[in-house]
């Protein structure tokens, strides 16, 4: 090549890599090389065509416009968000010799990808409003019929929200069954044995489904039918934000190590809380969604009979309503038998706060709610005077936690309870009877294991 040519490949070629550097995002300039580039690197022309990852730098001669660059996805996220996105991935490699159409399509490509895993989805009140108009109705119509069946089969799919949520985001991922590769949040300590009431999703999912196939997403099914729950049952409504994709995974691990333990005391239940963007209020008003449901008496046999080791029980429960307890749950007696967690375990109202005052709280996570912390104690004592303000207080937390996302790529799954195109895609179906608790692990209780009363009322893992 001659000198002149040489000059101009060379001027043309860091143009485009000026330009690339203006226009694409942090981390993502490809290095387009020549011959000069391979002998200052000591290549000497080598004809090794292998792309080199190589540390990206800022030209110390940069304009004012090469330096503004367009803000990364994760500059506009709500406080909450950064604790769940993960840091974004560097996109910088070298390509020696590359023609300038594999440049540019792979500087697009890493654009694409870092997007797609760290911008979150833009949810909305009426998402489905064109796509799959009335799916909000259909969702309804289902839990109200899964409601006349039994009670405790809405508060129990309310609660999938939380479990879902809590642990990598609002992405249906509670759902999905384990498989010889992937142990299941079903699982985990929090959940096995305790979640319950699958298949009324798998048959909310049949009817959206039926309606229009292949839309809506598991992960927005649970959003929509945790606030019919409440609905159905008495309690206050909220408009919801949707657009969710479902994961194709789930985590037993990542369940573990998020979900609290029934015996965490109030202060470490609001750094669990904090650490999602969620206040003090929140933590109280969600935890009135035990307003309705049942818990078994295996949950509270540590509280009767020897609370913290001690040998005595819970000296935070009225004597009378200890000996009401005793009665149902006698420690030798049938420890599946389960009770309200207040005194109207059908109705959503704020009667769950007026029992912690009157110290009759079921539940020992809940109690510390009242006893154990003043900042906690106060918002309880305001919602069992007001239950306007508790009905506020619920459905904000309520969109607030529905808005903790799953950063990763997801799909619309077919079958909530497996990825679709997986071999098992076609082994569960829905059922059409009511709640049952045989979606638990075939494994059973494990001994000394600790699950979530906050999240977990119907639990059978307490120690």
């Amino acid at each position: 090549m001659k000198g002149n040519e040489r000059r101009e490949t060379f001027t043309a070629h860091t143009r485009i890599q000026r330009s690339f550097s203006r226009h694409a995002p942090d981390g993502c300039v490809p290095r387009v090389g020549t011959d000069r580039d391979d002998h200052a690197r000591g290549r000497h022309g080598s004809d090794d065509r292998t792309a080199v990852p190589v540390p990206v730098r800022q030209s110390r001669a940069e304009s004012p416009s090469q330096r503004a660059r367009p803000p990364t996805p994760s500059a506009s996220l709500s406080p909450s968000t950064p604790a769940l996105l993960p840091r974004p991935r560097p996109c910088a490699m070298a390509l020696p010799r590359v023609g300038l159409l594999l440049a540019v399509a792979a500087c697009l490509a890493c654009a694409l990808g870092r997007r797609a895993d760290a911008a979150p989805k833009e949810l909305k009140v009426g998402y489905y409003a064109k796509t799959c108009p009335g799916a909000e109705y259909v969702v309804r119509e289902a839990m109200a019929r899964a409601l006349a069946r039994e009670a405790r089969c809405v508060a129990s799919v309310m609660r999938l929200q939380f479990h879902d949520c809590f642990v990598n985001g609002c992405d249906g991922s509670v759902l999905m069954d384990a498989t010889p590769t992937m142990p299941g949040e079903k699982e985990a300590l929090s959940n096995i044995n305790s979640l319950r009431s699958f298949e009324v999703v798998d048959q909310v999912k049949a009817a959206v489904e039926e309606h229009c196939p292949g839309v809506v997403s598991c992960a927005d099914i649970i959003i929509m039918a945790s606030r019919d729950a409440v609905v159905l049952t008495g309690g206050p409504h909220w408009d919801v934000k949707l657009g969710r994709e479902d994961s194709l995974t789930a985590s037993q691990e990542d369940s573990d190590n998020i979900m609290p333990s029934p015996r965490a005391n109030a202060t470490a239940l609001i750094r669990l809380f904090a650490g999602l963007g969620l206040s003090v209020m929140d933590l109280v008003a969600l935890s009135g969604s035990h307003s309705i449901g049942e818990a078994r008496c295996f949950s509270i046999m540590f509280r009767l009979y020897n609370q913290s080791g001690s040998g005595r029980p819970d000296p935070h429960l009225d004597p009378a309503y200890r000996a009401t307890l005793d009665a149902l749950c006698p420690l030798t007696g049938d420890q599946n038998v389960s009770a309200g967690m207040d005194a109207t375990p059908v109705i959503f109202d704020n009667q769950y706060f007026k029992d912690l005052v009157a110290l009759r709280g079921f539940l020992n996570s809940d109690q510390t709610l009242f006893s154990d912390n003043p900042f906690t104690r106060a918002m309880v004592e305001r919602f069992s005077r007001d239950q306007d303000a508790f009905f506020r207080a619920f459905a904000d937390g309520m969109v607030k936690m529905g808005d903790l996302q799953n950063p990763r790529k997801g799909e619309i799954r077919a079958n909530c309870r497996v990825a679709n195109g997986s071999p098992l895609r076609s082994r569960t179906r829905p059922r059409r009877s009511g709640c049952s608790t045989s979606d638990s692990s075939p494994l059973g209780p494990v001994g000394g294991c600790l699950t979530s009363a906050l999240m977990s009322p119907e639990s059978d893992r307490y120690v």
